[in-house]
């Protein structure tokens, strides 16, 4: 039984710790609108890996108008990302060759107001 204890909390506080720095990506800011990129699996490995898209206002609050397309590649396609909902998260797996930027094309809806952001990418072992 107290094995279990010390098994359970030692899990609890790996689960609890905040993830290595080395790996987040910065937050950047379009038109009022703040854009979160997070990755999964943590650290990136070059292959598939499922890619988050957080919009929201500065003061926290989601914004659902938009269209979020992805590349890794500056010449590749454009693929676009599947809305969760009115939350603001926009989700896409997505193959990264293990190229150094991850490209979000943003698109208002009903509007021509279109941005390209480039976010850094660090991969594992990096």
């Amino acid at each position: 039984m107290h094995r279990l204890i010390i098994v359970l909390t030692v899990a609890l506080l790996s689960a609890c710790s905040e993830p290595d720095p080395r790996y987040q990506i910065p937050t950047q800011i379009w038109n009022g609108v703040v854009v979160e990129i997070q990755v999964r699996p943590i650290p990136i490995r070059p292959g598939m890996n499922e890619i988050m898209v957080l919009t929201t206002l500065e003061r926290g609050k989601p914004v659902p108008n938009l269209l979020v397309s992805l590349r890794a590649e500056k010449d590749a396609a454009w693929q676009q990302a599947i809305q969760d909902g009115h939350s603001g998260v926009h989700r896409r797996a997505l193959i990264l060759p293990g190229t150094p930027s991850l490209y979000v094309q943003l698109r208002k809806k009903r509007s021509k107001e279109v941005a390209v952001l480039e976010f850094p990418l660090v991969y594992e072992g990096s």
